[in-house]
């Protein structure tokens, strides 16, 4: 968290991204959203991969958040939330970006491939998905695939297999257009989530 904060600070810019963190003895796969300032947001991981017993150690969030820059509201997932759509449903237009971190192998990258334009059409919203990228301590191989798409699906940016650091604008007016042709959020189904 100090790191964080400090090099938010230095670049005066918000750093985000997800860590294991400690709190009253439980464990949590959170989301740091980390401003230069000091002030953070935090969000917890609520679908815990069961597959690899992350259920057995740490605790689910409870609650979806969106922050808010420049006038764009950005919705933080983890990883393995991208599999389920009704969590990450943009109910009544909350969210411009949807932002996912991960740690997703290159075992299961077609998924990684198909789940974030699905995500980012189902829910008029542009999507970035971050993913690692080389071998584990487990040598499980990560073959990275981060991406941003578009409101319509189009790709915006995608990087298999290497690191990279890459600047892309995404474009509110974009956004607007995408959802005024096709306004199929109107249609959506009212629920909440318990």
């Amino acid at each position: 968290m100090q790191w964080l904060f400090h090099m938010s600070q230095s670049l005066n810019c918000v750093i985000a991204g997800s860590l294991i963190i400690v709190e009253e003895e439980k464990y949590y796969n959170r989301f740091v959203w980390m401003s230069p300032d000091g002030t953070y947001v935090k969000y917890d991981k609520r679908h815990l991969f069961g597959l690899a017993k992350e259920n057995l150690y740490f605790t689910p969030g409870r609650e979806r958040i969106i922050v808010n820059i420049r006038g764009w509201n950005i919705c933080p997932m983890i990883c393995y939330d991208i599999r389920f759509p009704v969590w990450s449903r943009n109910i009544g237009g909350a969210y411009d970006l949807l932002v996912y971190t991960a740690n997703w192998p290159d075992k299961r990258s077609a998924h990684w491939r198909t789940l974030i334009p699905a995500r980012a059409i189902e829910n008029q919203a542009f999507v970035v998905g971050v993913n690692r990228v080389g071998h584990d301590g487990n040598d499980v191989y990560y073959s990275g695939g981060s991406m941003c798409i578009s409101p319509l699906g189009d790709v915006v940016y995608y990087k298999p297999e290497d690191e990279d650091l890459y600047t892309f604008t995404l474009q509110p007016r974009d956004l607007q257009e995408a959802r005024r042709n096709f306004p199929f959020l109107q249609d959506a189904d009212s629920f909440t989530i318990d």
